[in-house]
């Protein structure tokens, strides 16, 4: 299914037309927290620790929504709140999130534990499934727990120094 979530895009590329639908980094996270951490608010998102403000927040929330990467439902209770969504378009960047997750992992300093991202790594298919799972039954279950603080320089260069890129995929 085709989209024109650009309208004028800068080239024909396809990695330029995603990137100029999310190419920014508050985007991804919230499509991050959308997909494996279960926010779903305005608030919860606010609170994922990246420090994003409330105006930049409200803007990638409706560039998201106008490229159809995610809907906006009202609760019930209170007419004024909303919650979020992604919708199939939204979804299916899962495995591209993934392998983003997994390759920032093992080549920059992040919080992630080794075992999570080894785990992850070893066993995509099923992650997937899972993350899909979730997102079909509307089970906002995080799927991955947030990573809130870096760790110290040498645990990240030990890790990476123990082995190559090749060898930590096999």
């Amino acid at each position: 299914m085709r989209g024109t979530s650009a309208q004028h895009p800068r080239s024909g590329c396809p990695v330029n037309a995603a990137l100029e639908i999310f190419g920014d980094r508050w985007s991804l996270l919230i499509i991050r927290d959308l997909m494996v951490r279960g926010y779903r608010s305005f608030g919860e998102f606010l609170g994922a620790g990246e420090g994003i403000s409330t105006n930049i927040l409200a803007d990638r929330l409706r560039r998201l929504e106008a490229a159809a990467l995610l809907t906006v439902e009202p609760v019930a209770e209170d007419r004024r709140a909303r919650l979020y969504r992604l919708t199939e378009k939204g979804i299916a960047l899962a495995p591209a999130m993934l392998e983003l997750l997994i390759w920032a992992a093992r080549y920059e300093e992040t919080a992630a534990p080794c075992a999570l991202i080894d785990h992850l790594a070893s066993n995509r298919a099923e992650v997937l499934a899972e993350t899909y799972r979730r997102w079909e039954a509307r089970d906002p279950t995080p799927l991955i727990p947030p990573f809130r603080q870096r760790p110290p320089a040498k645990a990240s260069a030990r890790r990476r120094a123990g082995k190559s890129g090749k060898e930590q995929q096999e």
